[in-house]
C-alpha cells in the first residue's frame, strides 16, 4: 500500500514537539515527543519516517510503544500493527507487521493463468532500526540545526497465491530501504517540518516485492519524503505528508503489452493528531495512494481513510 497504506499516524508527535509550555512526562521528555509509528513501525509520520525516536525514554533510559493500524481505499485494505523500543533517546528498535487485502488481484487470472486465489491477503514483516546522528528537536527549537536520524527498514514479504506474479514481473520478497530523515521543530511558529531521503527499490512500499525484471527498473533509487504539522492546541495538530515513489514496474508492464497497468503514484495524506494523554495518540487522515495495479481497478485512483492508535510509555 502504502496502502500503506496505514498511511498515516503522524504528527500527534508534534503536539509535543512544538509545546513548549506543555507538561513533561514522568521520564523527564515533553509528551509525544517520540513521534507516533509510521506504517512500517518508526516513529514520526504515518507514511514517512522522522530523526525523532519513538517512545517516551530520554538519556540513561529505555522505552517502549506499540500502535495499531486500519487503511481503506475504494479496492484495497490494510491492517498493521507493532511495536519499538527506544534508548537514550537516540537508538530506535522496531518491529511491524501488514496484512494488505489484495482481492482485486484476482482478475490478473484473466491476463495470465497467474493461479491468484480469491480474497487473497499479501503479509509482510518490516523490521526497523533508527540512530540518532546529530540535533534535538526540541531543545534546539532556537537553531536552525534539524535533528538528523540514519535508518533501515529490511522487509520481507509472504505474497501466497501472487507469487506467480511476482516471478513473472521479476520481483524478489526480501529488501532494504535506507533513509536519512532531518526533522525541525520551527516554536514560534508552531510549526514541524520533515524531510527524508529514502534509497529504495520497493514497489509499493514492498508489498509487490523489490526491483524489476527488464526493462523495468532493477536498481535503487533515490526518493523524497515531505511532512509538515502545525500545532492547534498543545494536543492537536493537523497536517499533510507527500512520498515520492520509484515506480519500477511501468516499463516492464507497457513492454508486456499492459500499457501504464502497473503504474506507481506518490502517495499523499492530510491528517488530525490528537494526544489525549502523555501516553495516548490518535490519528485520523484522508490518504491519496494514487494508483495501484490500475490495470485490475479500472485506473481508480486509491483514495480514502487512515485510524491509527498508539500507546508509548
Amino acid at each position: 500500500m502504502t496502502l500503506p497504506l496505514r498511511p498515516i499516524a503522524h504528527a500527534a508527535a508534534l503536539a509535543a514537539l512544538l509545546a513548549s509550555g506543555a507538561a513533561q512526562a514522568d521520564t523527564g521528555k515533553l509528551v509525544l515527543t517520540g513521534g507516533v509509528s509510521s506504517i512500517t513501525g518508526s516513529a514520526g509520520g504515518g507514511i514517512t519516517p522522522w530523526a525523532v525516536i519513538g517512545t517516551q525514554a530520554t538519556e540513561g533510559e529505555l522505552g517502549f510503544s506499540a500502535y495499531g493500524t486500519r487503511a481503506g481505499t475504494h479496492d484495497y485494505a490494510l491492517s498493521s500493527y507493532g511495536a519499538a523500543i527506544g534508548w537514550q533517546d537516540r537508538v530506535e528498535l522496531s518491529l511491524a507487521r501488514q496484512d494488505f487485502d489484495a482481492a482485486p488481484a484476482f482478475a490478473l487470472n484473466g491476463i495470465a493463468p497467474f493461479g491468484v486465489a480469491p480474497g487473497q491477503h499479501i503479509k509482510m514483516d518490516v523490521l526497523g532500526l533508527k540512530v540518532k546522528l546529530l540535533g534535538d528537536a526540541i531543545l534546539d527549537a532556537d537553531t536552525w540545526v534539524p535533528q538528523v536520524a540514519l535508518g533501515l527498514e529490511h522487509k520481507q514479504v509472504r505474497p501466497g497465491s501472487l507469487q506467480s506474479v511476482l516471478d513473472f514481473l521479476g520481483t524478489k520478497t526480501s529488501g532494504t530501504d535506507l533513509y536519512l530523515s532531518a526533522t525541525k521543530l520551527l516554536l514560534d511558529k508552531r510549526l514541524l517540518v520533515n524531510t527524508t531521503l529514502r534509497y529504495t527499490n520497493a514497489n509499493q512500499n514492498g508489498l509487490l516485492g523489490f526491483g524489476s525484471a527488464a526493462p523495468g527498473k532493477n536498481s535503487r533509487s533515490l526518493q523524497p519524503e515531505f511532512s509538515i504539522a502545525y500545532l492547534l492546541r498543545h494536543n492537536l495538530a493537523v497536517g499533510a505528508e507527500y512520498r515520492f515513489k520509484p515506480n519500477n514496474l511501468q516499463a516492464l508492464g507497457a513492454a508486456a503489452g499492459l500499457g501504464a497497468a502497473l503504474r506507481e503514484d506518490d502517495w499523499k495524506d492530510v491528517f488530525v493528531a490528537w494526544a489525549p494523554s502523555k501516553n495516548v495518540s490518535l490519528t485520523l487522515a484522508w490518504v491519496d495512494l494514487g494508483r495501484i495495479v490500475p490495470g485490475v481497478t479500472r485506473d481508480r485512483r486509491q483514495t480514502g481513510y487512515y485510524l491509527s492508535a498508539q500507546v508509548a510509555f
